[in-house]
């Protein structure tokens, strides 16, 4: 990896052209937007059964299908994107978000919305292009605190949509919610017509149809296996569906170890750093997403549980906006951290402040405020991890792999959230007594402490990525 590019390696005339331009807010903004729009499915589900006279279940995949739709994308789109395609490739899928989010609006039924809602995932897809595209046009220190902002908007940005959706909805309607979201993607559309810039990077090969179709497939099937906690109740169905999985990923793996040009390039995986802070993400990701489960699931429940506040769907989305504030002040503040700490020690302290979060949360929840500062901290633990991620990563990644190892690494984040939302619901589940509809109280005390733990396996994990370069002074 000797010749890896590091971030910011430019022509000595691109950053000073960059530099007066507005492109690191252009894509800042498109990434926070692609969060919001992504995640504006999650408060609607009920609303959505209601509306549109669906079960529960089904009106779950307005949520589902999107973050699926979103994982799959990511890697085809870092491969597809690379090189001069960019700007072509993101111009076209925000295009075909616009088209999805009219679906959404329009007085339509179930299966057009969850087309649409497919198509709004797809921007999940687009942070590792916006990243790309920063390190090529912008010089070392914007690139490199423009990256760690993008990384904090595609999770912290699921702060500003929840309670917006929320609102919208108790407003107007679901179709109110869902025009707020086609506006967005409008602006979004616009902003990168008119400030994405094209790459000067030479043409990628185009990605192996064989292998996009077996990783695809793989990562569905892996994400529905691990999200849906209803068929971890049916050992077969989990069992099947895991071996199905395992198969079309180690197929996906003997088509790209045999290809000139490989979907994503698995010799990065083999270097130390990356391998590590993929595992980190993936462990991180699990508790990460468990507290943010069990902290909004805590604070809805009714008090003749027992325990609880009973807040609304829109009051609880208000319980992530100080997760994402802290986490973009975070975000923004990691590149003078980093004048201090190594990007790796900056992650290692991030996981120490997500297990700090599980602790509170566990032992002082009984008033509104134990569970109020336990998100605020997990914002926190979210947006410095996530800012140093990229950071680890791209260290020793060359400049024209950005896309492609940023992928991996956001395909990873989503396998750990799935994987948390599912571990928090079997746990809760387990915990709550036959005929009752909430989970006791001890319940919650000991999912805490089991999150806490599989997080102390990532702070360990995160011993391991000693920094490749001194940090800047």
């Amino acid at each position: 990896m000797s010749g890896a590019d590091p971030i910011g390696q430019r022509t000595r005339a691109e950053p000073q052209a960059a530099a007066a331009t507005p492109l690191p807010r252009a894509l800042l903004l498109i990434g926070v937007v692609m969060a919001v729009v992504g995640s504006v499915g999650g408060p609607l589900i009920t609303s959505v059964a209601t509306t549109l006279h669906v079960s529960l279940a089904a009106a779950q995949w307005t949520l589902t299908v999107s973050l699926l739709t979103g994982a799959v994308a990511t890697p085809v789109l870092g491969r597809l994107g690379s090189g001069a395609r960019r700007r072509p490739v993101v111009l076209g899928t925000l295009g075909v978000i616009v088209v999805g989010s009219v679906l959404t609006v329009l007085p339509l039924p179930l299966g057009p919305l969850l087309v649409g809602r497919a198509a709004q995932g797809c921007g999940l897809a687009l942070g590792p292009l916006m990243m790309a595209s920063a390190r090529e046009h912008l010089d070392k220190a914007r690139a490199a605190s423009t990256i760690a902002m993008i990384s904090v908007a595609s999770t912290a940005g699921v702060g500003f949509g929840y309670p917006l959706a929320g609102y919208l909805t108790d407003v107007g309607g679901i179709r109110l919610a869902y025009a707020a979201a086609l506006g967005l993607s409008a602006v979004a559309f616009l902003v990168a017509f008119r400030f994405f810039p094209a790459s000067q990077q030479p043409v990628a090969p185009a990605p192996d149809a064989a292998a996009s179709l077996l990783l695809t497939a793989g990562v569905l099937v892996l994400l529905l296996v691990l999200g849906e906690a209803s068929l971890w109740q049916d050992h077969l169905a989990v069992a099947v569906g895991g071996v199905v999985a395992a198969l079309l990923l180690v197929a996906w793996t003997l088509r790209e170890r045999a290809l000139v040009n490989p979907l994503v390039d698995l010799r990065l995986l083999r270097h130390r750093a990356v391998a590590g802070a993929n595992a980190a993400m993936l462990v991180a990701g699990v508790g990460m997403y468990l507290l943010l489960s069990c902290i909004t699931r805590y604070v809805q429940t009714p008090r003749v549980a027992g325990y609880g506040f009973g807040l609304s769907t829109f009051t609880a989305g208000l319980f992530l906006v100080p997760f994402s504030v802290v986490g973009f002040v975070a975000g923004r503040l990691s590149p003078r951290v980093r004048r201090y700490l190594s990007a790796p020690a900056l992650v290692t302290a991030a996981t120490a402040v997500v297990i700090g979060a599980f602790a509170l949360f566990a032992v002082a929840r009984g008033s509104i405020a134990g569970p109020l500062v336990s998100m605020t901290l997990l914002g926190l633990g979210v947006g410095a991890f996530s800012a140093a991620m990229p950071a680890v990563i791209l260290e020793v990644t060359p400049a024209q792999e950005t896309a492609s190892a940023m992928g991996v690494n956001q395909v990873v984040r989503s396998i750990g959230f799935s994987l948390g939302s599912t571990l928090s619901a079997l746990l809760l589940a387990a915990h709550t007594p036959a005929g009752a509809v909430f989970p006791t109280d001890e319940g919650f005390t000991v999912t805490a402490w089991i999150g806490a733990a599989v997080t102390a396996i990532a702070l360990g994990i995160s011993f391991t990525l000693r920094p490749e370069s001194e940090p800047e002074r």
